[in-house]
């Protein structure tokens, strides 16, 4: 058999040969490609004129119910009744059902008139495009993305000018230089680490949230979301300020006026970003005046609100601040908010509502209050996770520490911020102390006394650092305490204050770690290797400060000068200060942050600790949980929603 000549194959197919056949076929089985593309250029010439002539041509009543194919849709359709009667069989009352499909067929009129109309108007706006040329079309482009900008613009611009309220009296918000010459060199020492923090922070991390100090360069995490709010800068804005560092004040005021924006596309936690930001923005405004940390203030918290849009009211942990959109942590106990985060917002919301006249600031919080007091608690206790959904508890898990702590704090400070008035708030954390009194607190074989945690019925005996502010807020609260208690909580606060310094006692570095247990033969001493770190933390200061200013025991001021020596020692780098991740080892390894928190609270608190008692007293200024100072809100008769006459 011959072997047939080969065929280029571009453009053809070898046919398949038969037993027998010639080797070529007589005729082409497909057509040539130009062939093919020939054909295909004239189909879509022919569709192209079908679509035109339905679009183009005049209306007319033939194919009037093609160009007005929705009119089935957007009117109802009128049959008309045949000898007195619907299609349905209902009998149509004489004069009635004739006057009403009179009038029926008028609006159908009316309606097809004014689609008829809108459908012409746009054609018509269509063929005018077309006959512009491309310079035109591209100018009024330009112009409809210049109208678009100004328009957002506008949106993003801010608040509008906020009504005038008196300021509440500004008392001691600087000097406090102390008699002893002692506390007046360590406070000196305090202010030259709040000095080498900023000055570090300000040539490698400028504008960033916070400091990799080893590192030199920027950090951030995931509660800030993905952009750059300069966190570190609004956070330490008021520590400087009382110590007296103006210029470096000065600095972060002109940053966040020139660059601090809320437009941006970052999804937030509502917690952080409202004691951080919003509290450090108020305190900024009351203690320097300046309008601007107001209204910034103003424009970041009505971003917020959103969070508050779930079914119960109770807001989502997390937040986007450019389209609102919310959503809790995955790891939260089945989709569940955090008692911690959405009841650590009344203090700044009630200044927020004082300041704008907008009450829906204050309302949102008291809704949070009076729907926690319509729900049952376990043995008294609040569980940490609350459905945003349903309403119901999430995992029956109780804490003073983390999840819990400052729900707790907030009670009893928005007693204390409302000039005692709001004894609803008062009642309310009496309670709850009763509970974690009863059920938490227990004292270990060596005679501590330590906040445990409630799990599923069952107490486990570990304490977290972030519990050991519990000592200084039971102390804050012991005057007003019922049943003559005073006393009683004094002590409590002094108790806790002693365990804690044991846990820094008892390291190599004399800083606490992250949790410590009380069980097999250990007290107050971390188990595990992912609780001996120390990132900075000032709970264990702030409960130091507080019982000095309430006892004037010398011995706080020394744990607090023995911490300071430690932080000092072993966190600080040429490029700022570290946490470290083994309190026990004497070569510890560093974890380069500098959280803003060691600005914001941890120096804050062993300045003051040295200090004076004029500067910021108790009876003047209630600080939030970021240790950011709010005034106390003398409103005379002036009372917020809710509140009552303080008893005097």
């Amino acid at each position: 058999m011959t072997t047939p000549a080969l065929l280029p194959l571009s453009g053809r197919r070898i046919p398949t040969l038969s037993p027998g056949a010639s080797s070529f076929p007589h005729h082409r089985a497909t057509l040539r490609l130009s062939e093919k593309f020939i054909l295909l250029l004239i189909l879509s010439a022919f569709i192209t004129l079908c679509f035109g002539a339905f679009f183009f041509l005049p209306d007319n009543s033939k194919h009037k119910r093609f160009d007005l194919g929705l009119e089935d849709v957007l009117i109802p359709h009128i049959d008309s009744p045949k000898e007195g009667k619907h299609t349905s069989g209902q009998v149509v009352i004489h004069g009635q059902g004739g006057h009403d499909e009179h009038r029926h067929r008028e609006e159908e009129e009316s309606l097809r008139d004014k689609i008829r109309a809108d459908h012409e108007r746009a054609l018509q706006e269509a063929k005018e495009k077309l006959r512009k040329s491309r310079e035109e079309l591209q100018a009024e482009i330009q112009t409809e993305k210049n109208k678009v900008m100004e328009d957002l613009k506008k949106k993003d611009a801010g608040p509008k000018p906020l009504p005038p309220v008196p300021l509440p009296k500004v008392v001691g918000v600087s000097d406090g230089e102390p008699p002893e010459p002692d506390a007046k060199e360590r406070r000196d020492k305090i202010r030259e680490m709040m000095k080498h923090a900023w000055d570090s922070y300000r040539q490698y991390g400028w504008g960033h949230n916070e400091l990799k100090p080893l590192a030199k360069k920027g950090h951030s995490t995931n509660i800030f979301g993905n952009s750059q709010l300069g966190a570190t800068i609004v956070d330490a804005l008021d520590t400087l300020y009382i110590m007296g560092l103006h210029d470096e004040f000065k600095d972060g005021q002109d940053w966040i006026e020139q660059n601090l924006d809320f437009g941006v596309n970052a999804e937030v936690s509502v917690f952080e970003v409202n004691i951080r930001f919003i509290g450090g923005l108020l305190a900024a405004y009351y203690l320097s005046g300046q309008e601007m940390f107001k209204l910034k203030a103003v424009q970041l918290a009505e971003k917020l609100l959103p969070a508050f849009n779930t079914p119960t009211g109770i807001p989502w942990a997390m937040v986007n601040l450019k389209s609102g959109v919310g959503r809790n942590w995955g790891w939260a106990s089945a989709g569940s908010s955090i008692l911690a985060e959405f009841g650590t917002l009344h203090m700044e919301f009630v200044h927020l509502t004082y300041l704008t006249g907008n009450p829906a600031y204050y309302q949102k919080v008291m809704h949070i209050r009076k729907l926690l007091a319509k729900m049952d608690r376990p043995n008294g206790l609040y569980p940490n996770y609350l459905n945003p959904r349903t309403g119901r508890w999430g995992q029956h898990h109780t804490s003073v520490g983390g999840l819990g702590d400052s729900f707790y704090e907030y009670l009893l400070k928005a007693w204390l911020m409302s000039d005692k008035t709001d004894t609803e708030a008062r009642r309310t954390y009496d309670d709850a102390i009763e509970a974690i009194e009863r059920h938490l607190i227990r004292k270990s074989n060596g005679g501590l006394t330590f906040i445990g945690e409630w799990k599923n019925g069952h107490l486990e005996r570990k304490m977290g650092h972030l519990a050991c502010f519990a000592g200084g807020m039971f102390a804050l609260g012991a005057d007003g305490s019922p049943d003559d208690k005073a006393g009683h909580y004094l002590q409590l606060g002094a108790e806790i204050a002693h365990t804690c310094h044991e846990s820094y006692d008892r390291t190599v570095l004399k800083l606490g770690p992250e949790a410590f247990k009380f069980d097999s033969g250990l007290e107050a001493v971390a188990v595990r290797q992912n609780e001996k770190y120390y990132i900075l933390r000032p709970e264990v200061i702030e409960t130091y400060w507080y019982m000095w200013r309430f006892t004037h025991d010398p011995k706080y001021r020394q744990w607090g000068w023995e911490a300071a020596q430690a932080i000092d020692k072993y966190c600080r780098v040429s490029g700022g200060f570290s946490g470290v991740k083994d309190v026990y080892s004497s070569n510890p390894t560093y974890d380069d942050v500098q959280q803003s928190f060691f600005l914001a609270e941890t120096l804050k608190y062993l300045y003051l600790l040295f200090s004076s008692d004029d500067l910021m007293p108790f009876e003047s200024w209630v600080f939030n949980t970021e240790a950011h100072p709010l005034p106390v809100l003398h409103l005379g008769n002036i009372t917020l929603p809710g509140s009552e006459p303080a008893q005097r």
